[in-house]
């Protein structure tokens, strides 16, 4: 009797507990709905139409890697798409307007410095692979990776250079960071 009471009033007292309190795995259920960021929300506001993508910005894109979004931290190659493709009115002076023009400047430079990247290291691989022409394949195969990682170093370093990527503002880099998506939140 004594037991079955003591059974009894703990399995209540933690029936209330749950009742009242928070669920244990709350975040799982937050991270259902993504929702479009601040920034994203701006730049739609004072986008006037569409713009016309170059060609180096249209290779740069083919050339980004895909990414697997965990917490939706970076932007993708979708998101980068939807930011260059903005139109935004020149006249406009306000500080909304310098902000979207800014992230889009620096979006550019990133995916125009993509294409150097890779053409680079393609370059150095392609340098490496007609100077071991006299050696047999094996040697070539050894070298080879090692030189095409090393040559995406490099080819990163010069398209930040041939894009004045190297000279903007950390301001600007941070606002090109900016994720386009984003866990919605109650808050």
């Amino acid at each position: 009797s004594r037991c079955s009471s003591r059974r009894t009033l703990r399995a209540s007292s933690v029936r209330r507990h749950i009742a009242t309190s928070a669920p244990i795995l709350s975040f799982a259920m937050a991270a259902t709905l993504v929702v479009p960021s601040d920034i994203t929300i701006m730049e739609e506001k004072k986008s006037i139409g569409k713009r016309r993508l170059g060609l180096l910005e249209q290779t740069g894109l083919l050339f980004t890697a895909p990414m697997l979004h965990i917490h939706y931290s970076k932007m993708d190659r979708g998101d980068m798409r939807a930011v260059l493709s903005k139109k935004y009115d020149g006249e406009d002076t306000s500080a909304a307007c310098n902000i979207c023009t800014v992230r889009q400047e620096s979006v550019r430079k990133s995916v125009v410095a993509t294409n150097f990247m890779w053409g680079t290291a393609g370059g150095m691989t392609g340098l490496v692979w007609w100077s071991f022409r006299r050696y047999n394949y094996q040697s070539r195969l050894v070298a080879l990776p090692f030189v095409f990682y090393g040559g995406t170093f490099v080819g990163r370093a010069l398209g930040d250079v041939i894009t004045l990527r190297n000279a903007e503002f950390a301001r600007d880099r941070f606002l090109a960071s900016l994720p386009a998506k984003t866990y919605f939140t109650a808050n």
